[in-house]
Parts: C-alpha cells; sequence; structure tokens
C-alpha cells in the first residue's frame, strides 16, 4: 500500500458522513507505520472502541469504510476464520464486523457485514512465511499468493460496501 495522508483518510469513506470522518482517531502509530506491509489500513478507534476503519486502494482510487463491532466483542469464544486473510493458525479474535452500504441504501438502514480480524492483523497474517513442505516447495509463493487473496477479498467486500 502506498502512503496515505491524514486528509486523504478523512476523505475517502464512502458510507461515513463528512462529521463521522472529521471525528475519528487516527491509529497511535500512524505516523510509524511501514507502508509496505499493509494491504489495507484497518483500526479500532481508541476512542469508540465499537468503531473500526478499514482503508484500501482499489481499480477506483483509495476506499474506506467505516465498521461496527459487536456489543461485548465476538461472544462466545470459538474459533472463527477471518474471510479477509483466512489465517488458520491465528490466535487473535475475529468479529463479525458489520458496515452500513453506502449512499442511500445505507440511510436506509441497509447493512453488509463480514468475519474480520478484531485487530486488523490481516497484512501481518498473510506475510507469515510457512516452512518448506513437498506441497508447497517454495514459501515465498504461498506468501504472495495469500497477499494476493488478502487484496482480493478485500476489494469484494468494499465492492458489497459501495452496492
Amino acid at each position: 500500500m502506498e502512503k496515505i495522508s491524514e486528509k486523504q483518510i478523512r476523505s475517502c469513506f464512502v458510507n461515513a458522513s463528512r462529521s463521522e470522518a472529521a471525528k475519528l482517531t487516527l491509529p497511535a502509530n500512524f505516523a510509524d507505520l511501514d507502508w509496505q506491509q499493509l494491504d489495507s489500513l484497518g483500526w479500532s478507534d481508541p476512542k469508540m472502541p465499537m468503531r473500526g476503519y478499514l482503508i484500501t486502494q482499489t481499480a477506483d482510487g483509495l476506499v474506506g469504510i467505516m465498521l461496527r463491532a459487536p456489543e461485548g466483542g465476538s461472544g462466545q469464544k470459538r474459533r472463527v476464520l477471518c474471510e479477509l486473510c483466512r489465517d488458520v493458525h491465528s490466535e487473535e479474535d475475529v468479529y463479525l464486523w458489520v458496515s452500513k452500504r453506502a449512499g442511500q441504501s445505507g440511510r436506509d438502514g441497509n447493512s453488509v457485514g463480514t468475519l474480520i480480524c478484531a485487530q486488523f492483523l490481516c497484512s501481518a497474517n498473510v506475510r507469515k512465511e510457512p516452512a518448506a513442505n513437498e506441497i508447497e516447495p517454495d514459501p515465498a509463493a504461498v506468501v504472495q499468493r495469500q497477499i494476493q487473496g488478502l487484496q482480493e477479498r478485500t476489494e469484494k467486500f468494499m465492492v458489497r460496501v459501495r452496492g
């Protein structure tokens, strides 16, 4: 992902009002982010813990969506798979993040949701290099496939939000 500015972040949301985008709190480590290791930028708002944000570069440009986490976290402690990174080894909680749809559909109360890592560590998860084995002798190729899959699934979710 290319480095983006605070101004770009606040102006790229497709399902948030200008006032909602103006009130968002950037991630604490925003100035120190390693943009080369990110496929998308996702974070929970420290001032509003049930709110999250996900931004990615699409063919149409930079797109951001505002998300809502379930009240009380993920509820029962059961293992579920993040739909974006699909990391089967992650110990991180996965939430059903819900996003109101963009435009009139969202103003009418329509929303979509998907399972995403609670702390948005998907970019790091797909970059974990597996051990070489007979089926997959090249770990770097596996990582590249995982990165590509994350990018494709993130963009598909963005398309669902945009309607």
